[in-house]
């Protein structure tokens, strides 16, 4: 029964419902949305200001986050290919000293032998330098050449320059022994 009700009380649409007011009606407009009915005073401004604020101030503290994190992730990448850096070079440092150990014999031979101690002293040299860089951290590496940058800049260069060309000559040979 309780729907019959309901049925009665509610009102059909009709198309006269519809229909746009007469010319000569006066418009009045409706009462805004905004706020519906709510009284909103200063105080309620500043505390939804606030509210805003800190969801603002979350959102930067979050990014600031996210940011701090990537950071961290490519500090920790960096060092673990620095790391890998460091012994690749290192043992090709010791090969090379070996190298040239070896060689120092057929120096002896072909030359002399002041020759050959010419080659052994390089050997020493180029594994005492490996040595070195073996023991040091990739940090104090980077320290290390910091401050070579400061002292001597053109030494600097020059190093660049030097490995660059080394760099390039080895590139370039192992193009060309690929493409053969």
């Amino acid at each position: 029964m309780a729907d019959e009700q309901d049925r009665d009380t509610l009102q059909h649409s009709t198309p006269a419902d519809a229909a746009p007011p007469p010319a000569d009606a006066a418009f009045t407009p409706a009462e805004p949305l905004k706020n519906a009915g709510v009284d909103f005073t200063p105080e309620d401004a500043s505390a939804t200001g606030t509210a805003s604020g800190s969801t603002l101030a979350d959102a930067k503290q979050s990014a600031r986050d996210y940011v701090a994190k990537g950071r961290e992730q490519a500090a920790d990448k960096a060092r673990g290919l620095a790391e890998d850096g460091k012994a690749k070079a290192t043992d090709a440092l010791t090969q090379l000293s070996q190298m040239l150990t070896d060689a120092a014999g057929q120096v002896d031979e072909k030359l002399g032998a002041q020759y050959g101690q010419y080659a052994r002293s390089a050997a020493d040299r180029v594994q005492g330098f490996s040595s070195a860089i073996d023991q040091k951290s990739v940090e104090d590496l980077l320290d290390d050449a910091r401050e070579l940058v400061r002292k001597s800049p053109e030494v600097a260069v020059g190093l660049a320059a030097g490995v660059g060309f080394v760099l390039a000559r080895l590139i370039g040979a192992a193009v060309d022994q690929r493409d053969a």
